[in-house]
């Protein structure tokens, strides 16, 4: 069977095979947000304010994307491992419990953000010239939540089972669709920031259908079956044991959104420019750090059911030769990038808006802003091998510690003694040492783990030599 190949090919030629497709699928993924804030920040005059409108709503939107990565980090690797253990039916009963929470997720949260978005909005830190925005943006883009659900929740299931070129394409449909439709809904029919809402909507519908008609493809070995399609409150136990995980790690980049906003407005509103201006800088500032971590966030998708199907196996040193391509790759990837940014912050300005304003604001501040993830190649190696490893009290401590432990006081704390720089320096401290924290922890626990392993390929030979 196609998932068999984890066991046995060349381990870098397999990692590449099934990663690319998925950086490239989240590559294209990424453009979602990012031709939204290309083509908005660039509008004549409002440019500016309409970027941080739509900053404004991130926090929002990624603390509903991450009950998808609830589902999709939790079930995808427990797919990928009862796999690697031969057991099919458990894998089916994974992903088809998998598809209820996502519905279930949809609707609930959909319905929450619709009533609530004018106090959340406020909490977060809009101000008299971006609500209009992000209000526009976010009551049209929660018509389509149960889409970038199943969109985005259901595409993990599709590697996991050695079809990332599937995924890929899931991803491709919906993203080509929202660059085509962007243009023609926001200028075109003259429905500004609506009209990038809109194109998502329709986008996400699109990867939506895509995605849940592959996987009921009879061909597949983990499919969906609405026929046999009840709760299982032991699966969904264990989908959320493991995915609590992804879900803290996605979920507590909406709280660092809600916090960062909130403190640059009170800090910007005591400087001559204002708070709303500093706070469309952090959208331009978000937006590059997104060019950084989506690609790394692909690729690990892509090798995660390597390595749950290599754990699941014992098979040890196969175990051990992915994690440390998939560290290089992540460190390689993630410094590299942070330094062309650090040496070129206006040309990376200049993408998102013409204000000049705000190009000097990002010239001054994204080098510190990048500079944590010059190490962050680290954590996102090891927390991916921790998940795969069913480690999810050891990934719930990562996931809290980067943001929760660290960044939160920081944004606090430094602002006092810096002003309003401070919290963009918070950022990049709480990555940096988060990142050497987890590759300290992973160095000790991930040996530990090893040798629990009694590897099956490995003959009594070869054992009384060691």
């Amino acid at each position: 069977m196609k998932e068999q190949e984890m066991g046995r090919d060349k381990i870098w030629r397999l990692c590449l095979k099934m990663g690319i497709p998925c950086v490239l699928a989240q590559v294209v993924n990424l453009l979602y947000n990012i031709v939204d804030r290309i083509y908005i920040g660039n509008m004549e005059g409002i440019g500016a304010a309409a970027l941080g409108g739509l900053g404004l709503c991130s926090p929002i939107l990624t603390l509903i994307a991450a009950f998808s990565s609830f589902v999709s980090g939790g079930g995808a690797p427990l797919a990928a491992k009862a796999l690697g253990e031969g057991d099919e039916q458990r894998a089916r009963k994974i992903l088809n419990n998998g598809f209820i929470l996502l519905v279930f997720f949809s609707v609930v949260l959909g319905l929450i953000a619709y009533f609530c978005a004018t106090p959340l909005l406020y909490l977060i830190g809009a101000g008299e010239s971006n609500f209009s925005y992000a209000y526009d943006y976010l009551t049209v883009y929660l018509t389509g939540t149960l889409f970038v659900q199943l969109a985005t929740g259901l595409n993990t299931f599709l590697t996991a089972q050695g079809k990332s070129m599937t995924a890929m394409v899931s991803v491709l449909v919906g993203a080509v669709l929202n660059i085509g439709l962007d243009p023609l809904f926001i200028f075109t029919f003259g429905m500004g920031v609506k009209g990038a809402a809109v194109a998502t909507v329709i986008s996400q519908f699109a990867s939506a259908c895509f995605v849940v008609f592959a996987l009921m493809g009879r061909k597949l070995t983990v499919r969906i079956d609405f026929r046999a399609m009840r709760p299982d409150f032991k699966i969904i136990g264990a989908i959320a044991a493991l995915g609590v995980a992804s879900f803290v790690m996605s979920a507590t980049e909406s709280v660092i959104g809600f916090v960062l906003n909130g403190r640059l407005k009170y800090y910007g509103d005591m400087t001559d420019l204002g708070g709303d201006m500093y706070v469309s800088v952090l959208a331009v500032l978000q937006s590059a750090i997104m060019l950084i971590t989506t690609p790394i966030t692909g690729f690990t998708q892509g090798v995660t059911p390597i390595l749950s199907f290599n754990y699941g196996a014992k098979h040890k040193a196969r175990l051990k030769k992915c994690y440390f391509f998939t560290l290089a790759v992540c460190f390689g990837w993630c410094s590299l990038l942070a330094v062309f940014m650090m040496c070129l912050p206006r040309l990376i300005g200049s993408m998102f808006t013409q204000d000049q304003v705000v190009l000097d604001l990002t010239a001054r501040y994204l080098p510190v802003f990048v500079a944590g993830m010059l190490v962050f190649g680290i954590q996102r190696a090891c927390q991916t091998t921790f998940v795969a490893m069913t480690q999810a009290k050891i990934s719930l401590f990562i996931a809290i510690l980067r943001k929760i432990i660290l960044l939160v006081p920081l944004a606090y704390l430094l602002p006092m003694a810096m002003g309003v720089g401070g919290v963009y320096w918070a950022e990049c401290i709480a990555d940096a040492t988060a990142a050497l924290i987890c590759g300290t922890i992973f160095f000790f626990r991930f040996r530990a783990i090893l040798r629990s392993i009694d590897d099956p390929d490995e003959t009594p030979v070869e054992l009384k030599a060691r």
